[in-house]
Formats: C-alpha cells, structure tokens, sequence
C-alpha cells in the first residue's frame, strides 16, 4: 500500500468516523469504508497513536479523538471572530470612509482574513489569505503586543528585519520599544513602514479571557490618515470599536 493510498484511506475513515459521535466498532467501519478489517486495524492504530482516533475498550467503538479539535482551534477562532467582527468593522469602514482590515497571528506572520475596502479608491497589497511582517505593520505590532514573553521571544527571534520603507522599524531593540508603547496605548501604529503613501492604525480583539486574538486596522494614504486625523478622530473611534467587539466575544473591562 503506497503512503498516498494509506494518507487517502486514513482520511476516508476519519471522514466515516465523524458521522458516528457515540462511535462505531471496526467491523462495521470496515464495511462502511469496503476496507478489509485488518487494513482498516492497521490505519487504525496509528491513529490511535496520534489521537486522532479514541477507542472505547468497553464497548470497542472507535470515536474521533481530540486531535481534530486541536487542528481546527485556529480555523473555528478565525471564523468566529470574523462573523462577530464584521458589521462593527463595516460599520467602522463607512463612518471614516477608508479601508479596514482584520488579521491573526499564522505562525509569527501577519494574516488578512477580512478586508473592507471604502468606496475611495486606493492600491494596496493586502488581500484575504495574504500575509504580511509583524514588525512592520500595525495589526502585528498589536498582535506582538498580546503575545506572553515567551511566545513573543520565538516569534522576534525568527524576524529577518528589511527596510520596507524609510521608516521600517530593523531592529528588535526598537521593535521592542514600539510594543511596550503599544500595550500602554491601546493602539498600533503603521507610520508609513510597511507600504509608501500608506498610514495604518490598529487595535486588538480580545477573547472572553482578555486574551488578544486578532487585530484589525484603519489603512489609508497618508494625505488622508494624517497624523492629526489620527489623533482627533481616529484613535477614539478604534478604541471603541475595540471594545464592542470585544464585549461581543465576552471580554469584560477589567
């Protein structure tokens, strides 16, 4: 049996397994999956093995096991913020009429799983899926500023710094000045250090433990998001869509 055809088997019986939460014994799920009984032992015990499969030694019903709920953590979280996330950022998108994004931490970089373009036109690189440096855009540098010390150091150790921009922060001396600053302020700030022309500003999204588990952003062209603009106008209103969206996921205000 070539590794393809065990991979492809192996998932056919995860995929069977899933329609029996109380679990099915291995001569049916042969039957179900028209593998013989000892194939079906074999990818059964590695999986076993791997706890993606659970067996119940009373009744010998084989169940999917915790495993599978340990892959999709960061694909339920992500979906759930999203819905959660998105009439306040629609909302937020409209009253300031720029470009507003929503990201996650992907294994140290920046991920785009939502966009709201305004209804000004403006050319920027970032798209649903794409991903993009933490030290250098204000959705990680809020990202960053949420993670625990230990999390945070394996993150920057892996950074290889480039100046995207004059402004590019290069260093993770003054990364980690940027995010001390930012965990005081509530904010982050993309001064133009990620995209030429390009001025973000971004805020956390923090779960029911007051964990930060996304960041979202104001983007615009520096013409527009000015520093006095930010401000006057745009600080305030980030805070709070901070905060409504927060409270929609059960954060409490310490």
């Amino acid at each position: 049996m070539s590794n393809v055809q065990s991979l492809e088997r192996a998932l056919t019986l995860l995929n069977v397994l899933s329609d029996y939460p109380e679990g099915i014994q291995i001569t049916r799920l042969s039957e179900q999956v028209g593998l013989s009984k000892s194939t079906t032992h074999r990818l059964l015990s590695t999986l076993l093995h791997m706890n993606y499969v659970v067996k119940d030694e009373e009744t010998e019903k084989y169940r999917l096991g915790y495993q599978i709920v340990y892959l999709a953590r960061n694909i339920v979280s992500s979906l759930d913020v999203v819905r959660v996330a998105k009439p306040f950022l629609q909302k937020l998108s409209q009253d300031v009429n720029e470009t507003v994004h929503l990201c996650i931490d992907d294994n140290g970089e920046v991920m785009y799983i939502d966009k709201i373009e305004s209804n000004q036109t403006i050319r920027m690189y970032s798209r649903i899926g794409s991903r993009a440096p933490m030290y250098c855009t204000g959705v990680g540098k809020v990202l960053l500023s949420g993670m625990s010390e230990e999390h945070y150091q394996r993150v920057v150790s892996s950074m290889s710094f480039a100046a995207r921009t004059a402004k590019t922060i290069t260093t993770k001396e003054d990364l980690a000045q940027e995010v001390a600053a930012v965990k005081k302020q509530g904010y982050a700030l993309d001064n133009i250090e990620n995209e030429e022309g390009i001025r973000c500003i971004a805020a956390p999204i923090y779960d029911y433990q007051g964990k930060v588990i996304a960041s979202f952003s104001i983007s615009g062209p520096s013409n527009r998001v000015t520093m006095e603009r930010v401000q006057d106008e745009l600080i305030r209103k980030i805070r709070q869509t901070s905060l409504d969206i927060s409270q929609q996921l059960g954060y409490r205000e310490a």
